[in-house]
């Protein structure tokens, strides 16, 4: 019966379904990613092998990136290059290393706390830069530090997950497996730059030529789709690769025309990125380990927490600010899903129940971010000025 189920019929169904919940989050003012998420895990016994909703969620989180790459031109992206890796470094230590740790506290064999330590590591992308962009904090002083997380995250977790493909494929990962991922990731990098600087320079021009809109959605959507593509191709993230399109569309200055032809796209594919996204969470039956799944949640939200407050400080990030990225940032996600898979048996239906969990808290801790900053550090008031009255 269920492979009788038209893929066709259950991608109209994914659509009406993010429509109604969309509309739900407005009124009751919910954050709509949970919903779409919840969505997902109902129908994955339908949907989890639909390829429709998996293409649609492709291109929806490569849009995504790809629009805030255009936000960093290659002069601000360096100059945050040189502030991030100490906080990058911390993040690291303390999500992955301390994580990894207390999997071992817990009996577990050095594979599986590595597994446990890559599924609670990174920050999930997606989530964080859809939350920042839904709460209208794109412009906020923590965005630019929490995006080089993000952005430190994404090259750091590429790199985990060919480790972990390889010893669970029963093969070794060489040291010098480690330096070819590296010059992937550079490679893909100074690519992106001399496009940027050289063939993309007289960009804007093109864009003025081309009055029909469907062109200019072919162009733009193709050009993200392509570096998205291309760093798959390399056995990166696909992450990495749109934000680098973006970055390198980033020269041209007015960025104004190429936003407004891509967003409304992405308006449509990213919501299916976050129900494909809860299609492909097993819950199996029952909680397995759950003090350990209890210990390692709380160290997640602290480590994170942490990240922001001291890796903030370190970024030059006021006390108050910092710790608003920290509680921002504990939002598990797509590359933990993508760790979680490599598990088996209860190490997998664990990596499940913790990823819907931390996804879940994370955005509401996000959502609450700045209630609770206020409540510790107090709101910020407006200086008023004393009226004179003339003559006086």
């Amino acid at each position: 019966m269920l492979s009788d189920f038209p893929t066709l019929l259950g991608a109209g169904i994914v659509l009406l379904g993010i429509f109604y919940l969309g509309f739900l989050s407005l009124k009751i003012n919910f954050p709509s990613v949970i919903l779409y998420i919840i969505f997902g895990v109902i129908l994955a016994e339908w949907l989890h092998h639909n390829e429709i909703l998996h293409f649609a969620s492709e291109i929806g989180i490569v849009l995504l990136f790809f629009l805030l790459g255009l936000e960093f031109s290659v002069k601000r992206l360096g100059s945050i290059a040189k502030k991030i890796w100490p906080s990058g470094l911390l993040d690291t230590f303390l999500s992955f290393g301390v994580s990894m740790l207390i999997a071992i506290g817990f009996g577990m064999d050095l594979f599986s706390a590595f597994i446990i330590g890559g599924i609670a590591y990174a920050t999930s992308s997606s989530i964080t830069a859809k939350l920042l962009d839904d709460k209208s904090r794109m412009a906020n002083t923590e965005t630019e530090f929490m995006l080089a997380i993000l952005i430190f995250e994404d090259l750091v977790a590429p790199i985990l997950i060919a480790v972990m493909l390889a010893i669970s494929a029963g093969g070794s990962f060489a040291p010098t497996d480690l330096f070819i991922i590296a010059g992937k990731v550079i490679g893909l990098i100074v690519f992106a730059i001399i496009l940027g600087k050289t063939l993309f320079k007289p960009f804007d021009q093109l864009l003025e030529k081309i009055e029909d809109e469907d062109f200019k959605i072919s162009l733009l959507v193709g050009i993200a789709i392509v570096f998205g593509g291309l760093a798959l191709f390399l056995g990166l993230s696909e992450v990495l690769g749109a934000f680098l399109a973006g970055m390198m569309l980033a020269e041209i200055g007015k960025i104004d025309r190429v936003e407004h032809t891509v967003l409304p796209i992405r308006d449509l594919m990213l919501p299916t990125f976050f129900v494909y996204f809860g299609t492909s969470i097993e819950l199996g039956n029952g909680l397995p380990m759950p003090l350990f799944l209890l210990v390692l949640f709380i160290w997640s939200i602290i480590a994170k927490v942490l990240v922001g407050v001291i890796g903030g400080r370190w970024y030059g990030l006021s006390k108050k600010v910092s710790l608003r990225a920290g509680l921002s940032l504990c939002a598990r996600g797509e590359f933990s899903v993508v760790i979680a898979s490599i598990a088996t048996g209860t190490l997998k239906v664990f990596g499940g129940i913790y990823i819907i969990i931390a996804a879940f808290i994370g955005m509401v801790l996000f959502d609450q971010a700045p209630r609770i900053v206020n409540k510790i550090y107090g709101k910020k008031k407006s200086k008023k000025k004393d009226l004179q009255v003339p003559g006086s």
